[in-house]
């Protein structure tokens, strides 16, 4: 992924108004990302705990998405995987993340919903680049290229949702 600037992100929000996008907080860390190694910009709103959003290419242009999601309620033991990068966690490592759909549908506040890491280091974690707690990746036959494309059309076809 190309880097990103604070602009480039507040003006790709596809499901948000132009003041809602002015107002969200981006991370201040744009200069230390690891942007050789992500699909796609994840964070969350540390001003707001059930909050997060993404920014990723999509057809020539960038598309900023902004999601809610409730922390998790699962027990000790119970493991969730993440239906982008097929990484699993353990409580709290995967959110339901919902996010309004674009145009007329949002604004009559229908949403679409993706269960992802809750960091949203997806990017990271097919990778090799970021160390998991105690979750885990499963041993795959795919080559990391193949891994990686299976991740980005996971998250393409969510943002197809989020358009339709």
């Amino acid at each position: 992924m190309q880097p990103l600037t604070e602009q480039d992100i507040r003006s790709s929000f596809i499901n948000c108004s132009k003041g809602e996008a002015k107002r969200l907080a981006v991370p201040r860390d744009l200069d230390a990302r690891p942007w050789d190694d992500l699909d796609f910009l994840g964070w969350r709103d540390p001003g707001a705990p059930d909050r997060s959003y993404l920014v990723t290419g999509q057809e020539g242009r960038l598309v900023g998405v902004a999601m809610r999601f409730q922390a998790a309620q699962r027990g000790f033991l119970h493991r969730s995987m993440c239906s982008l990068c097929l990484t699993t966690h353990p409580r709290g490592g995967v959110s339901l993340m919902t996010a309004r759909k674009a145009g007329a549908a949002g604004r009559e506040g229908n949403t679409v919903g993706a269960y992802m890491c809750t960091d949203l280091a997806c990017s990271l974690y097919v990778r090799g680049k970021k160390a998991l707690e105690s979750g885990a990746r499963f041993e795959e036959s795919l080559t990391l290229e193949e891994q990686i494309e299976r991740t980005t059309g996971h998250l393409a076809a969510f943002l197809d949702k989020v358009y339709a």
